[in-house]
């Protein structure tokens, strides 16, 4: 192992825990291995204890140590080995003063539930196996709103429930898929599940590139994955004019005349973006999934899926052999959050929020020097000139965002950084100056 001591070229506590992390970076450090003491290294460098500790604080604050009391500090070893490979480091589990990393609503913005629940009371129908999967008032208001004329909907357990069942579906192993890139991780680890080929499509600011979108379809891909709104982790909305263009091309594909585009509209309610699927101009090949967890609570984990008749009936088919269907408890509760007035009211003012939050922030970092174009919903993705460097420099003065690999399909792409910008409720100046620095570490 490379000396610890010999890689620090800066002696201050920014300096020290650079020069860690690219030990941890270039593998000369591995998960597990022990470091030095603060008195041992501080005594080597010739620097106080407190600036080596505060150096491991902000490694630790930037996931990549642990401390095990007496016995010291350590390379942090691959976190919760149960979850999906690109879940892990997503959980935001290490503590710092302004955690930007999860991907989460604003709790401030989510509408009230108590209100709604005593509303509810006894008008849901809790007692019946043989009733119908969705309430009909949910159900016919899904219908009325859906962004484009549906033969059938159905409701599901949030969004990534919706995308698990229609894959599971549709496809069959060593199917291509294609996805944009970067895209959401779990989407990555659910495709690795089915033994599915990802082919990736990089973005521009109206959605994915039309040139590469067709090339992909080259490919003789089974699906089409994508967000059409508030795109996780970059923020971009797709445009009306983009999606219909993407529509033709795969309408005109002769490679990819079967595929199936499934929308993952999961930010809708909350996105400044106008309501767009490529449903409109392909009805008999789009499923489109829309979830409520941003918008009204994580924690309802209500979605709902609509399409053609026959691509929704094969996934309401299987469900039946497993939990058969969402509460109705918690359909009702939807029900009446998404139409009493005040909850209307709410989910407009955090749609408002957020979209103020997100051009705040794009000119705080401007401002600072750097550059963040803004964005849609609740994230934003940063270019940066190295990543590790980058949330080390954050973590260092107790800023905490989420790297940008598990975000990306293949190698040698561009390094990121994303930033929930929608958990930004003040000092805004403050993290855009951060950002900008951290933009160039």
């Amino acid at each position: 192992m490379k000396s610890v001591a010999l890689a620090i070229e800066e002696r201050t506590p920014h300096g020290i825990a650079t020069g860690i992390a690219r030990l941890i970076t270039t593998g000369d450090l591995a998960p597990g291995d022990r470091l030095p003491t603060v008195r041992e290294l501080a005594a080597e460098l010739g620097v106080s204890p407190a600036t080596v500790s505060h150096a491991w604080q902000t490694l630790a604050s930037a996931g990549l140590i642990t401390s095990r009391g007496r016995s010291g500090s350590f390379v942090r070893a691959e976190p919760r080995e149960w979850l999906p490979r690109r879940y892990r480091g997503l959980d935001g589990q290490q503590g710092a003063r302004l955690d930007l990393s999860r991907g989460t609503p604003d709790p401030e913005l989510l509408p009230a539930l108590g209100p709604a629940l005593a509303r509810v009371g006894a008008r849901a129908d809790t007692a019946s196996y043989q009733a119908k999967p969705d309430i009909p008032e949910l159900h016919d208001l899904l219908r009325a709103t859906w962004p484009a004329p549906v033969e059938s909907i159905t409701v599901l357990n949030g969004a990534l429930d919706a995308i698990d069942r229609a894959l599971a579906a549709l496809v069959r192993f060593g199917d291509r898929v294609v996805v944009e890139n970067p895209t959401f991780p779990p989407f990555i680890d659910l495709l690795e599940h089915y033994g599915l080929e990802a082919v990736g499509v990089e973005l521009d600011a109206d959605g994915m590139k039309p040139d590469a979108f067709a090339a992909a379809l080259g490919t003789a891909p089974a699906i089409v994955l994508l967000q059409p709104r508030a795109h996780n982790p970059t923020g971009i909305s797709m445009t009306p004019a983009r999606a219909e263009q993407l529509a033709g091309i795969l309408e005109r594909s002769r490679t990819a005349q079967d595929a199936i585009v499934i929308e993952d509209d999961h930010s809708g309610a909350i996105s400044s973006a106008p309501d767009v699927s490529l449903a409109t101009w392909l009805p008999q090949r789009v499923l489109h999934v829309r979830s409520f967890s941003k918008s009204h609570g994580p924690d309802l984990r209500i979605g709902a899926i609509g399409g053609p008749r026959p691509l929704v009936d094969r996934v309401v088919a299987r469900r039946l052999l497993g939990p058969g269907w969402t509460s109705r408890m918690m359909q009702a509760i939807l029900h009446e959050l998404l139409t009493h007035p005040s909850s209307i009211h709410a989910i407009d003012e955090a749609r408002w929020a957020y979209a103020g939050r997100q051009a705040a922030l794009a000119e705080a970092v401007r401002a600072a020097g750097g550059w963040l174009a803004g964005g849609d919903g609740i994230n934003a993705w940063l270019r940066v000139a190295d990543e590790r460097a980058a949330t080390v420099q954050l973590a260092a003065v107790g800023i905490r965002v989420a790297a940008g690999t598990p975000f990306q399909l293949g190698e040698g792409q561009d390094p990121h950084i994303r930033v929930t910008v929608g958990a930004l409720r003040e000092d805004v100046p403050a993290v855009g100056a951060a950002l900008a620095v951290a933009q160039h570490a």
